[in-house]
């Protein structure tokens, strides 16, 4: 007699707002500047699609202009335009053809946007208060109230734009030190008025934000990325960041608990800083696990210990990046335990297929 062994939790189903995924493993979001003039393109669709490969696959868009204003790179995407729907619906199609769903993460840069280029497009540099971003670096003009009720519908304009080209959902962008993030922190936000000054107050930006696109797309569309550890671009907590992220978890489990439950929170591992890995032994996101009893999404340098991570947590998902980008077929290779094809850094960012399309299945 044949004894069949459980899968592990890694790879068994699991419901996500309203999408039902086959297994756990979650692509990350990763910008990659291959949207030539801020429009997906068939090159992206077709990366898109490569990975996508894996039926019943939550993949996460790179992260997404919500307006020209909220940009600041070269070849980053939009989705304020007409010509980017028809780019993303051209992607999202690819990725629902292989049975998968997407989220579009969405971005806003504030003090992280290169002033050259908002120079060169007659835009303003903005943050939540008049800080550099360094020293010696421009200093950008602080947000009015108006202009934050501008940017909140330019997060609704974008969301509604991504669900109408064909996304399951939106993913807003408040980490890793860009605009909302800019907010939440004591460094960076020096306000005296109603977003500024208290941790219910840095919080209320990206909280209006959550109930402004509950209201358009739906609480099961929509989830939020948090990066509490996270000292990427020059933000700084105090003692530690826990009280200004408990709070903000809070309010998402207390919207939960009156019927709007987000699809999930995506939360950055103490381990990674942006776009680097860091050395904090001893701290970690459990604080929001305590918090927030719906779907939670873990990401950072976590491919060596995602199944153990899935055990510990029915309700996670695990999501991976930069194995992603160098093995198209990674849920799969993950699952039968083949090796996989190591990244390459300098190919991250550019214009072309290389280190983009041209990575190989395995056996391929």
């Amino acid at each position: 007699m044949t004894v069949s062994t459980p899968s592990p939790a890694l790879f068994t189903p699991i419901k996500v707002g309203n999408v039902d995924l086959k297994h756990r493993v979650v692509m990350a979001p990763l910008t990659r500047f291959r949207a030539i003039g801020h429009v997906p393109n068939d090159l992206v669709a077709h990366y898109y699609e490569q990975r996508a490969s894996r039926p019943g696959t939550l993949m996460i868009t790179e992260a997404t202009f919500i307006s020209a204003k909220a940009g600041g790179y070269d070849d980053a995407p939009g989705i304020w335009t007409d010509a980017q729907v028809e780019g993303w619906s051209k992607v999202f199609q690819k990725i629902h053809s292989k049975g998968s769903a997407v989220f579009v993460q969405l971005w806003a840069l504030g003090r992280q946007a290169d002033p050259k280029v908002m120079e060169k497009e007659g835009l303003p540099f903005v943050s939540a208060s008049e800080v550099p971003l360094e020293k010696g670096a421009k200093i950008p003009h602080s947000l009015s109230r108006d202009e934050i009720k501008e940017y909140i519908q330019d997060y609704v304009h974008a969301a509604k734009n991504a669900i109408a080209a064909g996304a399951d959902g939106v993913e807003i962008h408040s980490a890793h030190g860009y605009l909302l993030d800019q907010f939440l922190h004591e460094n960076t936000n020096i306000r005296t008025d109603e977003y500024g000054g208290s941790i219910e107050n840095r919080a209320r930006f990206t909280l209006e934000v959550v109930d402004a696109l509950i209201d358009a797309v739906g609480a099961d569309r929509l989830a939020l990325r948090l990066s509490p550890w996270s000292t990427f671009a020059n933000v700084t907590y105090d003692v530690t960041p826990i009280p200004q992220w408990a709070y903000v978890t809070s309010e998402l489990e207390k919207r939960a608990q009156q019927g709007n439950r987000l699809s999930y929170v995506h939360i950055v591992e103490p381990r990674v800083n942006g776009n680097e890995d860091a050395d904090r032994n001893g701290v970690s996101n459990q604080f929001v696990r305590e918090i927030w009893q719906g779907t939670l999404v873990r990401a950072g340098a976590m491919i060596d210990t995602a199944e153990q991570e899935a055990e510990k947590d029915p309700n996670s998902l695990i999501a991976l990046g930069r194995y992603f980008i160098s093995n198209p077929d990674l849920v799969d290779r993950l699952e039968t335990k083949q090796k996989l094809t190591p990244y390459y850094r300098p190919t991250f960012y550019g214009s072309t297929e290389v280190g983009y399309t041209d990575y190989s299945t395995f056996g391929a």
